[in-house]
């Protein structure tokens, strides 16, 4: 809306943590609640604080609720249930503070790698996401990006996907969760391709929205 969030980071700081864990006593609401976060204050390190990567990750920016979070405490911490950043989604992260594991989810969902957007050109577009329609919300995100990030190459028997499902092949349930997503999805049958992974476009592309409403 580009409009001034100054107002909304304040009130964001204020809030009580204890109103925070009882407002936020569900996954969806947890989900829809942190993901927004991740995005929006990813657009406001980058475009007003000019925070640089991979520092913008790290740096703990973000005060909600008088704590101060990174990015990578919300998306790996509590979106992922606090799984390392580079175990490709298979260990836990054993340091994870007190403060991230009382925050996250109950159990991971997938799809949350379709909706976070890190403010390059090949993530997902940036949508508003509400408690209510989380799961609608998020089949719809992940169906819109894997059919723009999909394609089969039938002379190579080939199915190339996103370099996305790789970092956290974990997450989809390695590359047998992979196909199942794709046929479940797509209806696509990878059984005889080879999974190939797709360069990521690491190019800068911020206020990335989708064009698509999201309610």
């Amino acid at each position: 809306m580009q409009e001034p969030a100054t107002a909304l980071v304040e009130q964001l700081k204020a809030l009580p943590f204890a109103s925070l864990r009882l407002a936020l006593d569900t996954d969806e609401r947890k989900k829809a609640f942190w993901i927004n976060i991740y995005n929006a204050f990813f657009q406001l390190l980058r475009s007003e604080k000019k925070i640089p990567k991979p520092e913008i990750y790290r740096k703990k920016s973000i005060v909600i609720a008088g704590t101060a979070f990174s990015l990578d405490d919300i998306e790996h911490g509590i979106l992922r249930r606090y799984r390392t950043k580079w175990a490709l989604g298979y260990l836990p992260n054993l340091l994870a503070s007190r403060t991230v594991k009382r925050l996250a989810v109950s159990r991971l969902d997938y799809r949350i790698h379709f909706a976070l957007n890190c403010g390059a050109r090949s993530c997902p577009p940036i949508a508003f996401y509400t408690a209510d329609k989380i799961g609608q919300q998020l089949e719809r995100a992940a169906l819109s990006f894997l059919e723009a990030e999909t394609s089969v190459n039938t002379e190579r028997n080939e199915v190339h996907v996103s370099r996305l499902l790789q970092w956290y092949i974990g997450d989809f349930g390695g590359k047998s969760g992979i196909r199942r997503i794709l046929y479940d999805k797509l209806h696509l049958d990878t059984k005889g391709l080879r999974i190939v992974f797709n360069e990521y476009d690491w190019t800068e592309q911020l206020d990335n929205f989708s064009v698509v409403s999201n309610s």
